[in-house]
């Protein structure tokens, strides 16, 4: 059965138009999560990203930065600030008629050997705390990410927990 085999990550940058639409619409259905997108802007971060993922071509995305971005993010500041060397995953987002089929994970365990065999000993993200994502929190948990801090966002409006996991070494 197609839905149970193996997922393949893509580059976003590889997909045609209709998936990229689609996969704009994606990020945007979660915009309380990541944040609204323009198309220009989408393609700004698609082109700058240091991965820019997709599974099955629209079921689930992953866009992450490295420290040297040219990114306007206050998260990614943060993390600028504290460490000189990351991956930083600014958004990454599961259809809803695809969860539960690992794609989330299969994601991220490409990034993170992209990541490593970039040089990178960490990779990086942030969960909102306001409003809560504890879907979110556990899952990152299983990952191993652990929490590094916290701020307040938005005057308070939304409060984020920023959360690392460090890479083993090979």
């Amino acid at each position: 059965m197609a839905g149970m085999s193996e997922p393949t990550i893509e580059t976003i940058a590889e997909q045609g138009e209709a998936a990229r639409d689609r996969l704009l619409a994606l990020n945007n259905a979660h915009a309380v999560q990541t944040s609204m997108l323009t198309g220009e802007r989408w393609d700004q971060l698609v082109k700058t990203a240091f991965a820019a993922d997709c599974v099955d071509r629209a079921a689930a995305l992953l866009i992450a930065f490295d420290q040297t971005a040219d990114y306007d993010s206050p998260n990614f500041g943060w993390f600028r600030e504290r460490y000189a060397r990351f991956v930083y995953v600014d958004r990454i987002v599961v259809d809803a008629g695809h969860q539960g089929r690992g794609l989330a994970r299969r994601l991220y365990e490409g990034l993170f050997q992209k990541a490593q065999a970039a040089g990178h000993d960490r990779v990086v993200c942030e969960v909102n705390s306001q409003p809560p994502n504890p879907e979110s929190d556990a899952f990152h948990a299983r990952l191993g990410f652990e929490e590094v801090g916290r701020a307040d966002l938005q005057h308070g409006a939304k409060s984020v927990r920023y959360l690392m996991r460090l890479l083993e070494e090979r």
